[in-house]
Order: structure tokens, then sequence, then C-alpha cells
């Protein structure tokens, strides 16, 4: 099941950056945070208006971004 719906981009939003849902949270700065050590649950503590599906999402983006294949972020949601 694919989460990458949940990935978007919008050139009036982080500068056109692959954001969550169209939120200014920048998929590389969730992947930040968890590469750190924090753990989902840690983030969904910090940042509520998030949902764990927000962060399978990024990592799924992150993992395909990382294997070669070419990742195109849907328009904002």
């Amino acid at each position: 099941m694919s989460r990458l719906q949940r990935i978007t981009s919008d050139p009036a939003v982080c500068h056109g950056q692959p954001t969550v849902r169209g939120l200014r949270y920048p998929v590389e700065n969730l992947l930040e945070l968890l590469s750190s050590g924090m753990t989902i649950d840690e983030v969904l503590e910090d940042y509520p208006d998030l949902e764990r599906d927000d962060l399978l999402a990024a990592l799924e983006f992150g993992a395909l971004a990382a294997g070669g294949g070419r990742v195109v972020p849907l328009g904002a949601a």
C-alpha cells in the first residue's frame, strides 16, 4: 500500500520542496529527524499535526529516491 499520495510539491510551499500533505514539513527534514534516532512516536509527539502515515510516506519517498527511482510528488493537496 503506497502512501505517496501524501507527498506533495507546490512552488508556494517551502519553495517547491516535497512536503507532507502540503504542510510546511519538507520530507527531507522529517527524514533527518528519523535518521538522527528519533522514533516515529517521538516525532509525532513533537509535531501533533503529523500522522503516522505521513512519516511512513516520507520514508517511502526517501527509499524510492535513494534507489535511483525517479519520484515526482503530486501537486498541492
